[in-house]
């Protein structure tokens, strides 16, 4: 058997967490547990705040179209937020959704949207990338929501950085075709740092900024193989190696 319960229904709520606590569902969850799921009074639902980590709760009706929360018992206490830090080119909007709710799923920590010269439109629905990474945190038992820091141009991102944080960068000119190779010679994985992963956009970095990114101290250029990717399949390739590598796969 499991030990994982993957049966009943997560929820993310903004509420704090403790044993025998009540907690009046919004409209929207009510309607999702009591209309789409069809939940039943004392039906088991899993719900976490990124704080208090994760908590076996039963549902009870008060009307027709709302609901309430009992909360039974702690299943998991809280992990420890991830220090992988994400750096992005945004996308359009769908493929947008996906890399949000990858990256969660593949267990960044922060999340920051970086403006480059090709990318496609530096106009970012910042409510929505928070939308999918509770959905994505909900549907995969991840107990701890990423941080979303505000974009920045690509010269203001390297400079937020801490100078003893690798950065790992996507670049299909990186003259080291094996990425494992690369990231084990830029860090020991028996003591691995704080990393962040950079991702360009459809139209890659220019030279300028590819320049730029070189001459950071504690940087990485990765080449992800043979074939161009795609900047959302980039994405999912280069932080399942890092996380394999010198992340928390290992």
């Amino acid at each position: 058997m499991p030990a994982y319960d993957f049966k009943a229904p997560r929820l993310f709520v903004e509420t704090s967490l403790a044993a025998g606590a009540v907690l009046p569902l919004e409209r929207a969850q009510a309607n999702y547990l009591l209309n789409v799921l069809r939940r039943g009074e004392d039906d088991p639902v899993l719900v976490f705040n990124g704080r208090d980590g994760e908590w076996h709760a039963r549902v009870r009706a008060t009307g027709r179209k709302d609901g309430e929360l009992h909360l039974v018992a702690q299943t998991r206490p809280q992990t420890p937020p991830s220090n992988l830090h994400y750096l992005f080119a945004p996308l359009k909007s769908a493929r947008l959704d996906y890399v949000a709710q990858k990256a969660v799923e593949m267990g960044a920590g922060v999340i920051r949207p970086v403006i480059t010269r090709y990318t496609q439109g530096d106009r970012i629905n910042m409510d929505r990338l928070q939308a999918n990474a509770v959905e994505a945190a909900e549907q995969c038992g991840i107990l701890a929501i990423p941080d979303f820091a505000p974009p920045l141009r690509l010269p203001e991102a390297l400079a937020a950085l801490e100078p003893e944080r690798l950065l790992v960068f996507c670049d299909e000119d990186a003259p080291i075709a094996d990425p494992v190779r690369a990231l084990s010679a830029a860090a020991d994985p028996g003591r691995p740092p704080a990393i962040a992963v950079l991702v360009g956009p459809e139209g890659g970095f220019s030279d300028e900024e590819r320049g730029l990114i070189r001459d950071r101290p504690n940087t990485v250029a990765l080449s992800l193989g043979p074939r161009i990717l795609r900047a959302d399949t980039a994405a999912v390739a280069v932080l399942a190696l890092v996380q394999a590598v010198l992340g928390d796969s290992r």
